[in-house]
Order: C-alpha cells, then sequence, then structure tokens
C-alpha cells in the first residue's frame, strides 16, 4: 500500500471503534498522522493508539474530548494544530443513537444527539478551517448516513440531525471551494458497528418483533444487496476523498447502502 497520505494529519471524531476506527486505521495506513477521539475504557483506547503507531510508523494520539461540549472539541483541534500544524484531512464521525416514537422521545435524548451527531462537526469545522486556507488544502469528510437522505420512523433526532449534516456539507463546500479545501459526506446505509447492533433491541421493542425480524425486516430490507455495508469499504471511501484524485468531488453526499436510496 502506498503512503499517500504521508505528512498529512488526520483528526477522526468517533474513532475509538467501529467506522471511525476503520477509517483512522486506513488513514494510518497510507502514512497520515492520526488523532484518535471516542469514549472506551483507557487501557483499550491506549493499546489501539499505540498498536497504530507502531504498526503504520505514524505519529498517534488520542483526545478525550467530549464532543457534546464545544469548549473542549475548540481544544482538540487547537492541541492537534499547535503539534502538527494543522488538522489537514477532518473527519466528522462521532454520534449516538435513541429510537422511540417522538412523543415518546426523551428531550435530553434529542438535545445530546442533535449536539453530537450535528453541532460538533459545526464546531471542529470552524476552528479546523484556519489552517486548512493558509496551507491551500484541507479534505473535510463528514460520515452522514442514508438517513441523510432518507427518513426511518422512529429516529427523528437521528434523522434530522444527518440531514442537517448535509446542508452543512453543501453550504462549507460552497464557501472553500476555490482554497484547494473539499467537503464531502459519506452516506453510508447499516453498517454492524457497536451503534447499529446497540439500536436493535431498541428497535425490537419500539416495532414490538423480534430482534431478528430488525435486521432482516427493518435494516436490510431496503438495502437491495441484503448484506451490512462493511467498515473497510467506507474507509476506503474516505481514503480516496482525501487524495488528490478527489480534489473535483466537492459537496457530494455519497451514499454507500447496498442500493437502499435508489429505491
Amino acid at each position: 500500500m502506498t503512503r499517500a497520505l504521508e505528512g498529512k494529519t488526520a483528526l477522526v471524531t468517533g474513532s475509538t471503534s467501529g467506522i471511525g476506527q476503520g477509517v483512522v486505521e486506513a488513514f494510518a495506513a497510507r502514512g497520515a498522522n492520526v488523532v484518535l477521539n471516542g469514549f472506551g475504557r483507557a487501557d483499550d483506547i491506549e493499546a489501539l493508539r499505540a498498536r497504530i503507531a507502531t504498526e503504520h510508523g505514524v505519529a498517534a494520539r488520542y483526545d478525550t474530548a467530549d464532543m457534546s461540549q464545544p469548549d473542549a472539541i475548540e481544544a482538540m483541534v487547537a492541541k492537534a494544530i499547535a503539534e502538527f500544524g494543522a488538522v489537514d484531512i477532518l473527519v466528522n464521525n462521532a454520534g449516538i443513537q435513541h429510537v422511540a416514537p417522538i412523543d415518546e422521545f426523551p428531550v435530553e435524548k434529542w438535545d445530546a444527539i442533535i449536539a453530537i451527531n450535528l453541532a460538533s462537526s459545526f464546531h471542529t469545522i470552524r476552528h479546523a478551517l484556519p489552517a486548512m486556507k493558509r496551507r491551500k488544502w484541507g479534505r473535510i469528510i463528514n460520515v452522514a448516513s442514508a438517513h441523510a437522505l432518507v427518513a426511518s420512523p422512529y429516529k427523528s433526532a437521528y434523522v434530522a440531525a444527518k440531514h442537517g449534516v448535509a446542508g452543512l456539507t453543501k453550504t462549507v463546500a460552497l464557501e472553500v471551494a476555490e482554497l484547494g479545501i473539499t467537503v464531502n459526506a459519506i452516506c453510508p446505509g447499516y453498517v454492524l458497528t457497536p451503534l447499529v447492533k446497540n439500536q436493535i433491541p431498541d428497535t425490537a421493542r419500539a416495532r414490538g418483533i423480534t430482534e431478528e425480524q430488525v435486521v432482516r425486516d427493518v435494516l436490510l430490507a431496503a438495502q437491495s444487496t441484503k448484506q451490512f455495508v462493511t467498515v473497510e469499504q467506507v474507509a476506503s471511501l474516505a481514503c480516496f476523498l482525501a487524495s488528490d484524485d478527489a480534489a473535483s468531488i466537492t459537496g457530494a453526499l455519497l451514499p454507500i447502502d447496498g442500493g437502499w436510496t435508489a429505491h
């Protein structure tokens, strides 16, 4: 594998598991220094960080920033820029989920999902952009969802947040289009990550069906391939968007959803 991202620094939020971890590993394999962020057991995260650094010969850092807190986000981006000169590649991936009918949706869950899934991207982008502009190069990749393009019942906060990410992506892309910076959103269908696994019981309760029926009749019903999207497939798309070959792709919402949004 070529080290096409040698000398670049990538900050990936929500990268201690799932899609984010896959993206971090793919960037590091291509030579990028990486800043991880996310929740988990401290010793597990340190083992992940150390393995990535050793295996790929890159600088790998971990930041504990809570993505619901604007001050913590600002400090995380500032620290990365102070160490590496810029966040060349910003991947907004942090996300949480809650499944419930809207008239039973806990207000605190709505607020948390909007903060982490949408507002955090606003804060990371506004703090990372000045250094990208100075270097006249940058890649902002928002991990949205097929739910940025279509809706599903019982996910009002998540769908609203992801639709917001789609609009944010297009707007920022237009603002920086002449500055060597691209802004795109990856819109995965269902990937069997901890986030998806954890919502299966809630969806079963909300719909009054079994967990097996959730997988067959809800999660994979609209994915024409009848297969989960893999973390590796999403990470490969992120790597392409970070490359110079993707310099003319900006403001795009790119489905990787097994044909879900083709319906």
